[in-house]
This record gives structure tokens, sequence and C-alpha cells, in this order.
């Protein structure tokens, strides 16, 4: 303060001023932002292994009447890479179920009975199947190439002065019963793709697909002048056959007859044979359906295409003693018979729960579908 005045020796002593006071400024402290946070991407997973095959299509038809057809069941599924393997464990009439992987080369593997056979990755058998006396036998996923690919003569029963079709078929059934095949690919037979004769009974094929390569590797020539063999799959070996009556059944479903066939896609006797939602585009063949002797068939929702005689009778005689049903079909480019009728017993209604689907959506399934996945 400022001093006092009066006088000297009398004044009071001015007192000092109050200290200034003030509140400290307040706040509160800033906090530090939240961590960031989030879902871990999952791990992801990698494709299935070609070791485990597609599970099997639903069994239809033939196979299913009388019994079924297992194959092998559940028994623990065993691989193999070598014939001898594949032959050892195909052998006999215990329960197996075979895995085959890889390209198996030129030879004769014989299948007993009770059995799966199976391909995995890619797996091929070449040569010639034994299916004679084989009863309740799966063979699905895999390829199959008959001995003449590059040379007829790699077949051990060819017979040079007679040509391809002395040797033997990429897969022969006969005596046995219960076969199912599905999505094969069965090929270049020396004598043909698949047989079905001798009595064999309740067989169904479906979802396979049939072909020839182009072959220059036969002296013989078929019907049509062309050369090698092609005739795919015959049903019934012979004519006045007894064993043969009240067998060879067999149902045909969603399989392909491709490149290079010229007849049997089937050639029937006997047997009630039902041909359903199959594919028909060998411009080579000379026919498809055919029935022989005695032959009942019915020909249902299938798709030819760009071929000759879709359905036609062996001969004046046979068709006095068998008849063919045709519904449904679709007949896009086709030139020749569409036979129907005959002297024999129709075949108009299967013993077993089928569903055909349209014709018209058969080329595009089948061609999407047919043969090992």
């Amino acid at each position: 303060g400022m001093a006092g005045t009066g006088t000297a020796g009398t004044g009071t002593a001015g007192k000092g001023g109050m200290a200034g006071t003030g509140t400290a400024g307040s706040g509160t402290a800033g906090r530090g932002g939240m961590a960031g946070t989030g879902t871990a991407g999952t791990t992801g997973s990698g494709g299935s292994s070609c070791t485990t095959p597609p599970a099997a299509s639903a069994l239809v038809g033939w196979a299913t009447v009388s019994g079924n057809t297992t194959g092998g069941g559940s028994a623990t599924p065993q691989t193999v890479t070598t014939v001898a393997a594949l032959n050892s464990a195909a052998g006999g009439s215990n329960a197996a179920v075979i895995y085959v992987n890889g390209v198996l080369p030129n030879n004769s593997i014989k299948v007993g009975s009770n059995k799966t056979i199976v391909g995995v990755c890619g797996a091929e058998i070449h040569g010639h199947v034994d299916m004679v006396g084989s009863s309740n036998v799966i063979v699905r996923n895999i390829k199959i190439v008959g001995y003449a690919v590059g040379n007829c003569a790699l077949d051990p029963s060819y017979d040079s002065s007679v040509g391809c079709s002395s040797g033997n078929d990429a897969i022969t059934v006969e005596q046995g019963n219960h076969i199912w095949f599905d999505h094969d690919d069965i090929s270049d037979g020396t004598d043909g793709n698949l047989d079905i004769t001798l009595a064999a009974d309740f067989v169904t094929v479906s979802w396979t697909k049939f072909h020839y390569t182009p072959r220059t590797d036969n002296s013989g020539s078929d019907s049509t002048g062309a050369s090698g063999h092609r005739f795919s799959s015959l049903v019934g070996g012979q004519d006045n056959s007894s064993g043969d009556v009240g067998k060879l059944n067999v149902t045909w479903h969603h399989n392909w007859w491709a490149d290079n066939v010229v007849e049997r896609q089937p050639r029937i006797r006997y047997g009630k044979n039902h041909i359903f939602n199959n594919l028909f585009t060998s411009s080579a063949a000379n026919y498809c359906v055919r029935a022989g002797m005695d032959a009942q068939i019915l020909v249902e929702s299938n798709a030819f295409v760009g071929v000759k005689n879709p359905q036609q009778f062996n001969s004046t005689a046979d068709q006095g003693t068998s008849y063919i049903t045709a519904t449904n079909n679709l007949y896009s480019g086709t030139s020749g018979t569409e036979s129907t009728g005959g002297g024999g017993t129709p075949f108009t209604s299967p013993p077993y729960t089928y569903t055909a689907d349209a014709a018209s959506g058969v080329q595009s399934a089948v061609q999407a579908g047919a043969g090992p996945h």
C-alpha cells in the first residue's frame, strides 16, 4: 500500500494490500482412444482330396429287382495301383470296396462277386474286364479302354485273319446278376464296349459314355465298310438260346452313345430292356436301338440327334417275335426308321420306380453329367 502520511513520528504505517487470489484452471485429462476390435478371418478350407470318390448316383432300374445291388457294401475301402493288386482284391466272393488309382496298362481283370470298384484321381483300366459269373457288383467313376487302343493285336484273343472283332470286349458280363455300371467311360473294345450275354440278369447301366477313337489298326471292317469293329453294346449273344429266356433284363438310363459308334446302342435279344433318357449323337452309326429275337424294348424320353435309324428290327423274322414301344422321344435331324410294334409282347410297365425327364433336356444333362467325375 501507499506509505502513511502525518506528522513525523506519529503516523501509522500503512497496511499492505491483500494478496490476489484466483482459482486454478481445472479440467479432465483427455483419454486415449479405444483399441480397434474385429473378428479374425477364418482359415480357408482346402479342396477335397481326389482319393475320395464322388458319391454314387441313386440306383434305379432292373438292378433293384429281386434283391438289390449293394456291391461291397460297407467294407473298408482299399486302394490299388497295379493290375496284380486289382486282380487280387477283385477276385473271389468276399465283400470288398476297391479304389483304383492310376492308369493300369493293357491286361485282363477278373472280377468276382460282392465287389464295388471305384475310380479315383482319374483312374483308367486298359484291356479287358471279365465279369463272367459275377453277381452283386458295382463299377463306377472309372474309364475303361479296350485293348484296341493303338493296335488290336495287343489283345491276346486277336485273330489277324478275322480282324478286331475276334478279340475281347472292354467289359464282358455273362451269367451273373445284379450288376450296376454308373458314371463310367467305356471305349475301344476290340469286339464291343459292354456286352451282356449268356443269361446275365438284373443289370442297370447309368450315366456312362460309350465311344470309339478313329482306328486304322484293323484288317477287317464293320458293316459300313469303315475300318474297325465299333459295335458298342450287345444284349444276348445268339438266337435260339433257351437259357436266355426270361433273362437279360437291363435298364439303360442317362447314357451317351457318342463318337464313332457304328452299331449296337444297344442291340437286344430276349430281355426286357428299358432305355430312357439316353443321348445318341454318333453320326457314324447305321442304327441306334435294334430289336432281335424275342426282345421286349421300351424306348422312352431319349434324345436322338443327327443319327440314322433310331429304332429298328433286326429282321422281318425277329419283328415277328419282338416288340418295340417308343414314347416321348426327341428326334432331331434324324433319318431312317423309327420302328414300333411287332409280333411279340409289349413291355410298357417296368417293375420299379423311376422318373423319366423330358427329352428336351436330355442332351444338355447327359453331356454334362455322363462319365467319371
